[in-house]
């Protein structure tokens, strides 16, 4: 199975940056935003995105010209009818995740694959709200999707063959590396890296050491290219709170209890790069 339309769920990042990775693997792709405003700076945003690719040789301006006029923006659910392959990528609630999923289902062509990038939660429970549980799976990009490289295939109890062998070949075609992993809560990266993120607060908030001098030691002596707290900034405070409550909630393993420093924050507003301010304050 080929996907020659591919649907979008979501313009935040995540979904724009899904949009441009599927778009430049030849595909026509279509845009779901909650509103006109957000699917125009979505569409800004690509634009900008190409234009710097342009400018840093990575592109010509022709393939730019030509991949931008595969993607467009919708606010209707309606407008991915015909499409072969959707990929909802909206915020990590699950109760939003399976309504949209029950709407999805009725929306879209019978025959279409549908996906989620959720990071953490379970895809079965998404897949039971469909009247097509095998055509449901995981499809897991990384932030930022155009760049890294790895793809986790999320493969539920309920997902076809068909299903993941056409999905890890769409991966393939987008020049990323898939891995197929089981449906459990954080999957690969996040079940490791999470643990990780959540005990580098907890040093800081037991004042081992600054927030620079931790970033510092974690580049420095594990050769990582950013630290915990630049990371937690990029990936959002409010996203990795709600991963590590999902683990929690499945696991209940003390690595994964939240530190009450990173809640407190999240109740501050103090989201990260998005809010303009988190462990660091990007607003300078």
């Amino acid at each position: 199975m080929t996907f020659q339309k591919i649907g979008v769920l979501g313009s935040g990042i995540m979904g724009s940056g899904i949009a441009e990775v599927a778009a430049a693997a030849g595909a026509t792709v279509i845009v779901r935003s909650r509103s006109q405003a957000t699917a125009d700076a979505m569409l800004a945003g690509l634009e900008k995105s190409l234009a710097r690719q342009v400018e840093k040789e990575k592109r010509t301006q022709e393939d730019a010209d030509a991949l931008r006029q595969r993607v467009s923006a919708t606010t209707s659910l309606a407008d991915l009818h015909d499409c072969d392959l959707v990929i909802e990528s909206v915020v990590e609630d699950l109760a939003v995740k399976k309504a949209l999923f029950n709407e999805l289902d009725r929306a879209v062509h019978h025959t279409a694959i549908l996906a989620t990038n959720t990071s953490t939660l379970s895809v079965i429970d998404l897949a039971m709200e469909t009247s097509r549980p095998e055509r449901v799976c995981g499809v897991h990009f990384f932030n930022p999707a155009p760049a890294m490289s790895l793809v986790e295939i999320v493969r539920p109890l309920c997902a076809s063959d068909e299903t993941i062998d056409a999905v890890t070949a769409f991966a393939e075609t987008c020049g990323k590396e898939p891995v197929v992993v089981k449906d459990q809560a954080g999957f690969i990266v996040n079940a490791l890296l999470f643990p990780y993120l959540n005990n580098a607060i907890r040093l800081l908030d037991q004042s081992v050491a600054t927030k620079e001098g931790i970033d510092t030691a974690m580049r420095g002596g594990c050769g990582f290219p950013m630290g915990p707290f630049a990371l937690l900034d990029l990936v959002g405070l409010d996203t990795s709170l709600a991963i590590l409550d999902a683990l929690y909630a499945e696991f209940a393993d003390p690595n994964f209890n939240a530190v009450p420093l990173l809640r407190r924050m999240v109740s501050a507003g103090l989201l990260g790069r998005k809010s303009g301010a988190g462990f660091y304050d990007y607003r300078r």
